[in-house]
């Protein structure tokens, strides 16, 4: 992680307003392993700054930061919560160094293919979708989504969940949250990241990801993990870095929820490839999801495959 931006000043004016408010009895949809309770700020902290504000470079994030704390809480999002996950927080200039770097994808499909669809790849998600058979035909009972699909997906972002990522998550959506360029579209994202904190899904540890916030095994941004996020091992909370049941339900939530007909095929003009293209909109990208899936479990008369 790149070195942050004034984090003591950050972190020690924001332990004092805990110290100097009253203690408050734990908020009950808090859970003890998440975070630790904190008091709510005392009323004359009034941000300076509106939480309108961006920029360039890291000049201002502090007061910022101050503002959104306080929109945040305005939100309904808990104080406790709010001001443990930006407590630690600072601005990363090597997210916005590979923001800036980000151009459409232009390498050729035969390329990129041959890059990440891989014999040992092809084996590995071979294995898995024999492993996981029974997962993952509930998951397509539930959300209609062919089993290959989901796994060449995760075999794709991450490796089938291998490589998720080593960014902090909360700092990598503060700094985009400041950064002029998307702001308002990643102060949304950081919101849900700390409604994501709140509900107890994940602990402020847990959220590690992409250089850009996203986060789990097929990895979603904070926005998407709250709205399609699926606790389908049912243990009390929706665990996308984790758990692959439900990692991979999620996935197909995602792609129901974006137009996937069940029981029909993904080959060129049909909605399901349309659905992908939610997912990701770059044509190679997609092809290469088809692709994938094609040799995960090759299609045959009536098998609702790529053809």
């Amino acid at each position: 992680m790149s070195s942050r931006t004034n984090r003591g000043v950050i972190a020690v004016f924001l332990a004092c307003l805990s110290a100097c408010a009253e203690p408050e009895e734990r908020e009950p949809d808090v859970p003890h392993h998440v975070m630790k309770p904190l008091g709510p700020p005392p009323s004359a902290a009034v941000a300076r700054v509106p939480a309108t504000r961006c920029g360039d470079t890291s000049e201002g994030f502090d007061d910022w930061l101050v503002a959104f704390r306080e929109r945040a809480i305005g939100q309904g999002i808990s104080p406790t919560v709010v001001t443990r996950a930006l407590a630690d927080v600072g601005y990363d200039p090597g997210v916005i160094e590979l923001d800036r770097t980000q151009r459409p994808q232009k390498i050729p499909f035969e390329t990129f293919a041959a890059a990440h669809v891989t014999p040992a790849r092809v084996r590995h998600g071979k294995r898995l979708l024999a492993t996981h058979a029974e997962l993952l035909a509930k998951i397509e009972g539930r959300f209609g989504v062919a089993p290959e699909i989901i796994v060449a997906l995760w075999g794709l972002e991450t490796d089938f969940g291998a490589y998720q990522g080593t960014t902090r998550s909360l700092d990598a959506l503060v700094t985009l949250a400041y950064d002029c360029r998307r702001a308002e579209r990643f102060r949304e994202e950081l919101a849900s990241a700390l409604r994501i904190l709140q509900r107890g899904d994940l602990s402020i540890d847990e959220m590690v990801g992409a250089w850009a916030g996203e986060l789990g095994q097929t990895q979603f941004l904070p926005s998407s993990y709250e709205r399609f996020g699926v606790d389908f091992d049912e243990d009390g909370r929706v665990d996308l870095v984790a758990s692959t049941p439900d990692a991979l339900a999620s996935t197909a939530s995602y792609l129901a929820g974006h137009g996937w007909r069940a029981h029909e095929g993904y080959g060129p003009g049909s909605p399901n490839l349309t659905a992908l293209e939610s997912w990701n909109k770059s044509e190679v990208y997609r092809r290469t999801v088809v692709l994938f899936a094609s040799k995960l479990r090759p299609a045959s008369p009536g098998s609702g495959g790529a053809g």
